[in-house]
């Protein structure tokens, strides 16, 4: 396989990697991530568009993995997509939400190899994967804790499962790195040696 390049600035991304044991380095896309529209489908773009913009400046052969992560709220007419909470006081109305409830966190992947100057970025990937999230029922002192933690700070959805966050959770039904934010299974399926060093 050739070089990987991380397209994201987050630390649970390359922490993924590293615990793979997959070596890579990461270039920091510069993009304005879409947010309007089905948030699954936004996720698979932006993925795509942090790949692309990427890629532009590797070498070809380069391969490029973008990510994105949204917790799907689907209580609304239509389904939205739920982003990282502004203060404490939205942490905590986000943890009440899923207290006692599941929703779902899509983790989208795409995986490009550069062209390079000359040639046409070739898309390997582009697709999301979804897990389903079960919250046991969370009590005043369970939601005041977990925001007293601060680990909500930069989580959509106010939480982080790999952390603290899942003494709040009771299960889940699908891939646990998609949660933390990369879907490994898709990736593996897809483009089975990108992730074996």
């Amino acid at each position: 396989m050739s070089e990987l390049v991380l397209a994201s600035g987050s630390p649970q991304r390359r922490a993924i990697l590293t615990t793979l044991g997959v070596e890579h380095r990461v270039v920091v896309p510069g993009v304005d991530e879409l947010t309007d529209g089905d948030p699954v489908a936004v996720a698979v773009q932006n993925a795509l568009l942090k790949a692309r913009a990427v890629a532009r400046d590797q070498p070809a052969g380069t391969l490029i993995l973008g990510s994105d992560t949204v917790i799907v709220d689907r209580t609304a007419d239509a389904p939205r997509a739920v982003g990282k909470p502004a203060d404490a006081a939205e942490a905590a109305t986000m943890l009440r939400r899923w207290s006692g409830d599941g929703h779902h966190v899509a983790s989208s992947a795409a995986v490009v190899r550069a062209g390079g100057p000359d040639g046409a970025d070739e898309v390997l990937l582009a697709d999301a994967a979804l897990t389903l999230v079960r919250f046991r029922a969370l009590s005043d002192d369970d939601v005041a804790w977990y925001v007293g933690t601060g680990e909500w700070e930069g989580r959509a959805g106010g939480y982080a499962i790999q952390l603290r966050g899942a003494l709040l959770v009771d299960g889940i039904e699908g891939d646990w790195w998609t949660v933390v934010g990369l879907p490994v299974g898709l990736i593996v399926r897809a483009v089975p040696g990108l992730l074996r060093s």
